[in-house]
Formats: structure tokens, sequence, C-alpha cells
């Protein structure tokens, strides 16, 4: 069974801190899971503009996102057709300010025919679904 994963998930594979860091390390390293590639940038933004317990330069980030999520992860994309469409059923969703971003998850979950979205923060996802949609799962 095959999922997208957050940028909270990968957030938490590269934190030996966070408490989710073990089951999140495991989902990424098993493999065979997509990702939105826009959690690729929000993860360096994250990891390099100090929300994280630790700010990391961003050669190390990079260097993180590059060797300890790309090689297991299978990356999808969003064109202009499918984000403007999205944009389009934002209102009519409640969708405003910053929940776009965890809005363009769920519709890159949807591209990707998955059963499960997963994330560390399931609110956000919850408010946005509709019947038919991945399952929004907790780790």
């Amino acid at each position: 069974m095959t999922a997208l994963l957050d940028t909270s998930v990968i957030l938490a594979s590269l934190d030996p801190d966070e408490s989710s860091h073990e089951h999140c390390d495991r989902l990424i390293s098993g493999g065979g899971h997509w990702i939105y590639v826009h959690a690729l940038s929000e993860s360096f933004s994250i990891l390099t503009g100090g929300r994280m317990k630790r700010r990391v330069k961003a050669a190390v980030a990079t260097r993180l996102l590059k060797e300890s999520v790309l090689p297991f992860v299978r990356t999808l994309t969003l064109n202009e057709k499918e984000i403007m469409s999205a944009l389009a059923d934002s209102e009519i969703r409640g969708v405003r300010g910053g929940a776009v971003y965890g809005y363009l998850h769920l519709i890159a979950a949807r591209k990707a025919n998955v059963d499960r979205l997963i994330t560390l923060d399931s609110r956000n996802f919850l408010a946005l679904c509709k019947p038919g949609d991945p399952e929004i799962v907790t780790v």
C-alpha cells in the first residue's frame, strides 16, 4: 500500500530528536512512497530557517534531502493546469492563506492515486478532504 508523505514526515525522518523520528525514518527508508516535490523546498525552508530545534546550513539541508530522502521516494509534480484547478476550487473548500500548501499535497496525493496521505498533523488535511480522497493518517 503506497502513500504520499507530507513535509512533516520528511522533517521528522531527518530529526533524531523528533518523537516520531523512528517511524518516519522507516516510512522514508522503506521506499516506494510518494512525495509532492514542493515538500523538498518546504523541508529546505524549515531546516535552514530555524523552525527546527537546530537550524542547518543550506549545503547540509541539501545533502540531507539528496541522500536521506530522494533515493527512497517517488516524486510527483503538479502542472499549472492542476494547480489552477485546485486554486479555483479553494474557496468552496475553505482554503485560504498558507493552507493552500497542504491542500496541494492533497491534490498531489489524488494524482498519485495513493490510498493514504501520511502526516504528523492531520487537522489541516481532514478539513479539506472530500469523499474518495486518500485516507489521512497521522503518525
